[in-house]
C-alpha cells in the first residue's frame, strides 16, 4: 500500500478540469492571501482542496457523486471531517466551470464569517 504522500501525489496527478481550474485562482495566496493545499490528508480522508489556518475544506463533485452510495459516503466523511474541527464547502464541478466567480465568492463569504478575510483588496484572477 503507498504511503500517504505517494496516495496523494497520485490523486493530484489525475486532477479532474475543474480542479485545475480552482487550484489555478486558489493557488499561491491568489485568493486574499489564503494558503490551500491540494489533496491535503485531514484524519483518514484527503480534502480536495484546504486552508489548515481557517479549517476549511473544498470538495468539488462530479456526476458520480449523484449515485446514492457515493452521496451516503460523502455525507458520513463531510460529518467525519466537520467533527474534527473543519468546516466544508462543496461545489459542483459544473460550477466551478460554468461560474468561477461565483464559486470564489461563496469561499471568500465563508472566510468572511470566519472573521478571517484580510483587509487587502481581491487579488486579481491571472
Amino acid at each position: 500500500m503507498k504511503d500517504r504522500a505517494e496516495f496523494a501525489r497520485a490523486l493530484r496527478q489525475r486532477e479532474t478540469q475543474a480542479e485545475k481550474l480552482l487550484w489555478k485562482a486558489l493557488r499561491g495566496g491568489r485568493l486574499d492571501g489564503l494558503k490551500f493545499r491540494r489533496q491535503h490528508p485531514v484524519g483518514r480522508y484527503f480534502a480536495d482542496f484546504a486552508c489548515e489556518s481557517l479549517r476549511l475544506v473544498i470538495e468539488l463533485d462530479g456526476g458520480v457523486h449523484d449515485q446514492d452510495d457515493i452521496h451516503l459516503n460523502d455525507h458520513i466523511r463531510q460529518q467525519e471531517i466537520e467533527a474534527s474541527g473543519w468546516f466544508v464547502l462543496r461545489f459542483r464541478n459544473e460550477q466551478v466551470s460554468g461560474a468561477l466567480p461565483s464559486v470564489l465568492n461563496a469561499i471568500c463569504a465563508q472566510v468572511r464569517m470566519a472573521g478571517a478575510l484580510t483587509p487587502h483588496p481581491p487579488t486579481q484572477l491571472r
